[in-house]
């Protein structure tokens, strides 16, 4: 079962490597991190910024929470506990996809788009977060 676990956590890897960089600068910007379940959670700080300014260009408000693979990053630990289980979906999804899961979420948003609706509403990863754990 540790191996499969492991395997898991590979898998999951250049997913989760996109969120180190946000990590790091909550870490040298006064944020903080903790360890919940198996995920990294880091808050406050840049990355707070980051959710706000830079995902609210694309999000209007920006966003809470963010999940890379299994790293979250949030806006404080407050946020962080009050979005957890929607941000835990996303890293089930993330274990499923893999090295995919940021371009199939990105695709799902175009698809969206195109077809005249909302691209975070009505992405199917969304969609599915919001109903809850799928167990």
């Amino acid at each position: 079962m540790r191996i499969l676990h492991s395997l898991v956590y590979l898998w999951t890897l250049p997913t989760t490597l996109v969120g180190v960089p946000l990590t790091l600068a909550a870490l040298l910007s006064g944020g903080g991190v903790q360890w919940v379940d198996g995920v990294l959670e880091a808050y406050g700080g840049l990355a707070a910024l980051y959710l706000r300014w830079v995902v609210g260009i694309f999000l209007d408000g920006g966003a809470s929470a963010m999940t890379l693979g299994h790293i979250v990053i949030g806006l404080d630990r407050q946020t962080l506990k009050a979005t957890r289980t929607h941000e835990r979906v996303h890293v089930r999804q993330a274990e499923r996809w893999g090295p995919f899961f940021i371009p199939a979420y990105l695709g799902a948003s175009v698809i969206q788009l195109l077809r005249g609706k909302r691209a975070y509403l009505d992405n199917p990863f969304e969609r599915q977060a919001y109903d809850g754990p799928d167990e």
